[in-house]
């Protein structure tokens, strides 16, 4: 057994006894007795990750596109949809799918062909179709995977970004960056294992919650931590005036000792967890600072992500970060877009979105690919589900809207072990219903863990009696996406 689950394990009958005394009548020592017996999230041989033999992938850079992108502006070309312009769309497609509340009661539903112009881009098949607003992402099409099959089972943008950060639609299970960081652990000293940056759009901004990158019932270490724009990163990084280093250090060990004599008694692993943060942030107090200072990167690499990259909490600026940040050992960098829940006016908005969003997510790619850090690194592209082929509210030609539609939307891939250059799965002429390879949102996890080095099925931990995992109890790897 390792010492440490040993350590954690080793309850005497006078510290189960103490423990009782102190805790008794409340509800935290029904907690405390649980945890002590097993029932609750101490560790034991369940909960031990199993690594795979060969990792293809040592670290992810998620770009969840919040509000979700229509895949039909962008990647799932349709050209017949013009010449259906203004049709209803018809029952046998729809096929008695449900819908919002948001256009549940039109009287119609028109069909909207994209106003946007398509162009084929050199892949390793016989080339990929993309929307004119992402000329840049087209010029790197030969390195990304494209899934144009995926569906979900949320309709609604709060359970499909949970279900797609967790696993799960409902709320308090910990997040995939939780379960990265969990299974691999750290490989720096000074910066978190899971980082979150988030760069706010425009129009119709969904809330985003701290839970969505929240740890669940796994120890809160494994919490992304959320790095604002701006000269500060993290709050408190400076110390007060008055206060030096050897004063930080003087206190943090003077806490720590107090924390190690409450562990000893009550055992509880959130001690060590909060002990470990401590320590983290003394360090960020150094790292960070050095992180945010991008004075020294070369002017040629600045000017590949855009004008944008000297904005902090910009698209561009949160790219260049990730990959700073996936450089100095950070396992998985998560970068949220806000803005892209385009129920009406869609094409004015899209445009500004993939402006702020295309050149810097091309020069990611590029960047990473002439550092070496692309074939180890796993990029992964998505919003929470896709949109519908008609129109919410009124259609014309140079202006519509779309629903939310979970059916088919599109999500592409990069390095770390994903065949570059490839497109998979297919959509009907409307692009509204999956009719080749459809992907479920396990799917996707299960086979970013594959190449991670895990088997998603044993990658678990045991909660009030129950063995969780991030696929639930369903998905598969898709081998087809494999280099």
């Amino acid at each position: 057994m390792d010492p440490r689950e040993l350590y954690h394990l080793n309850l005497t009958r006078r510290r189960f006894c103490s423990l009782t005394a102190r805790t008794a009548g409340s509800a935290l020592g029904l907690a405390a007795l649980s945890q002590l017996l097993g029932a609750g999230t101490s560790a034991s041989a369940a909960t031990r990750p199993a690594l795979r033999l060969r990792p293809k992938a040592k670290r992810v850079i998620y770009m969840h596109m919040e509000g979700a992108p229509s895949h039909l502006d962008l990647y799932d070309y349709k050209p017949g949809l013009r010449a259906r312009y203004d049709e209803d769309l018809p029952d046998s497609v729809r096929n008695g799918q449900r819908l919002t509340g948001m256009t549940s009661g039109q009287s119609r539903f028109p069909i909207a062909p994209s106003m946007f112009r398509f162009a084929r881009h050199a892949n390793q098949q016989d080339g990929v179709w993309l929307s004119e607003l992402l000329p840049h992402t087209g010029a790197v099409a030969g390195e990304l995977c494209f899934v144009h099959s995926m569906h979900t089972e949320a309709i609604n943008h709060e359970p499909g970004i949970t279900f797609f950060q967790t696993g799960n639609q409902q709320p308090g299970r910990p997040s995939f960056g939780a379960w990265v960081s969990y299974g691999l652990g750290s490989s720096n000293q000074n910066l978190p294992t899971f980082v979150v940056m988030i760069t706010q759009g425009l129009g119709n901004m969904q809330a985003l919650s701290a839970r969505f990158w929240g740890s669940g019932f796994l120890p809160s270490d494994h919490q992304g931590c959320h790095l604002r724009a701006g000269r500060s990163p993290v709050l408190f990084l400076k110390d007060p005036d008055g206060i030096d280093r050897t004063d930080r250090r003087a206190m943090l060990d003077l806490v720590e000792r107090l924390n190690e004599e409450e562990f000893r008694e009550t055992l509880d692993p959130e001690i060590r967890a909060r002990l470990s943060q401590a320590e983290m942030a003394y360090r960020m107090q150094m790292s960070v600072p050095e992180l945010a200072d991008i004075s020294n990167e070369d002017p040629r690499t600045l000017e590949m992500y855009g004008p944008d990259v000297h904005k902090p909490g910009s698209f561009a600026a949160n790219c260049l970060q990730a990959r700073r940040l996936v450089e100095r050992g950070v396992r998985f960098v998560q970068l949220y877009m806000r803005g892209w829940d385009q129920h009406g006016g869609l094409p004015r908005e899209i445009r500004l979105q993939t402006q702020a969003v295309d050149q810097p997510q091309a020069a990611l790619i590029r960047d990473l690919k002439q550092r070496g850090l692309l074939e180890d690194t796993l990029v992964l592209w998505a919003g929470e589900f896709g949109r519908t082929v008609y129109s919410q509210g009124t259609l014309s030609p140079t202006d519509y809207g779309r629903d939310h539609h979970p059916r088919c939307f599109t999500v592409w891939m990069a390095g770390g072990g994903i065949r570059p250059g490839i497109t998979y799965g297919k959509t009907d002429d409307y692009g509204y219903n999956i009719v080749e390879n459809p992907v479920e949102v396990h799917d996707l996890h299960a086979t970013l863990l594959h190449l991670l080095g895990f088997d998603h099925e044993q990658l678990i931990y045991r909660h009030q009696g129950r063995d969780f995992r991030l696929t639930d109890v369903s998905g598969r790897v898709m081998r087809e996406w494999l280099a």
